[in-house]
């Protein structure tokens, strides 16, 4: 194997299929990223059993073959090349790296012990790409991070003809967040799935410069389905898998008021830079408190054996005066969601779930559902 190629493109397409290695791989060729040349096209992959990526570019190629090294190393590497064409050539059982001056020679790994990277599924229709990444960034801030509640650590995305839905939860909080997209069969378009939050949010967040996001699905059900991505920008095109989870995901509908009995409208910036700083004389976790009345809310936080904070802020309020407690963090990963400049709080009782949504009246493809902290008393 033998091939040239400009040093950006490189390492841009070993940093993306480096994605998918296991920090800790259950076995050695795991770790590993698959270098094969064909024609005049590179194609780098990485697997951990449970996802897999792959990106094609272009090189000048000298002779077809392939390669498995260290993916770590070889990140660690192209990232470190000074700006000069790269010539990567198999010498033995020993990977050369050859850029300007810099020169790197890497022990490979046995190519006939690398599992076979899954197929990508059927195609189930396209989305923008940049339009999908912001989404899923807004809803897998909910999903939970305790992998003993597997239905909790995914999302789930559910297709109905040309609506996608995106869901997720950790019990405390819940966000969904509704796009249109291009089904590949609009009559017969509809699933729900359970995928991997972290999985997803890398995979869209790489994939964001797509113009046009493929998503294909298998028919395998939840247990053996398995989810793809694909897309292509001007250098290269890239592709990821990951299996389904097999889990039941909670009937989240149930929990989104259809009607509320006040309501507050408050600018993010000014209500996050408050948030932050009455939390300051708090631990991490410990609630920040919010007073709701006619024209304003009063946050405090700490009590008389730690430090005290309190701040005022300008709201547009509705409804008879309220008192609520938030854990900060939930509270700014939602606020931090919004794309607006203005948030609807919308109350049913202080003891209930906040809907948190976008400033327009009509905007309601996002929803951020925030349990309240329970105040002694």
């Amino acid at each position: 194997m033998k091939f040239r190629v400009e040093r950006e493109a490189l390492a841009d397409a070993v940093a993306w299929a480096a994605r998918s290695l296991a920090t800790r791989p259950t076995l050695p060729v795991l770790a590993g990223l698959m270098l094969r040349v064909e024609g005049e096209q590179l194609s780098i992959s990485g697997f951990d059993l449970e996802a897999s990526t792959e990106v094609d570019l272009e090189v000048s190629a000298g002779a077809p073959g392939q390669a498995l090294v260290s993916g770590r190393l070889l990140a660690d590497i192209t990232r470190a090349l000074p700006p000069h064409p790269v010539d990567v050539t198999v010498d033995g059982a020993r990977l050369s790296i050859v850029c300007g001056a810099a020169k790197f020679s890497l022990p490979m790994m046995p190519v006939d012990d690398y599992p076979k990277l899954p197929s990508m599924p059927t195609t189930a229709g396209t989305v923008d790409g940049t339009e999908f990444a912001t989404a899923v960034a807004q809803v897998a801030i909910a999903a939970g991070r305790d992998d003993t509640l597997p239905m909790l650590t995914g999302v789930r995305l559910e297709i109905e003809g040309e609506k996608l839905t995106l869901a997720a939860t950790d019990r405390y909080r819940l966000a969904v967040r509704e796009l249109s997209w291009n089904p590949s069969d609009p009559t017969s378009a509809s699933a729900a799935v359970l995928v991997p939050a972290r999985t997803l949010a890398d995979a869209a967040k790489s994939l964001a410069h797509s113009e046009s996001l493929t998503i294909a699905l298998s028919a395998g059900g939840a247990g053996e389905g398995i989810i793809g991505f694909s897309g292509t920008t001007n250098t290269r095109a890239s592709r990821a898998t990951t299996r389904l989870l097999d889990a039941t995901f909670p009937p989240y509908r149930s929990l989104l008021p259809s009607e509320w009995a006040s309501s507050a409208e408050i600018g993010v910036a000014g209500l996050v830079e408050a948030v932050k700083r009455v939390a300051l004389v708090t631990d991490r976790n410990a609630p920040v408190r919010l007073e709701f009345s006619e024209g304003s809310v009063a946050l405090t936080a700490g009590g008389d054996d730690e430090g005290r904070a309190e701040e005022q802020l300008e709201v547009i309020y509705e409804g008879d005066p309220i008192t609520t407690a938030f854990n900060p963090q939930f509270l700014l990963d939602g606020l931090g969601a919004l794309s607006t400049g203005t948030a609807r709080m919308l109350f049913t009782s202080s003891t209930k779930p906040v809907v948190l949504r976008p400033e327009a009246a009509d905007d309601e493809e996002y929803t951020y559902l925030i349990m309240p902290v329970r105040l002694p008393g």
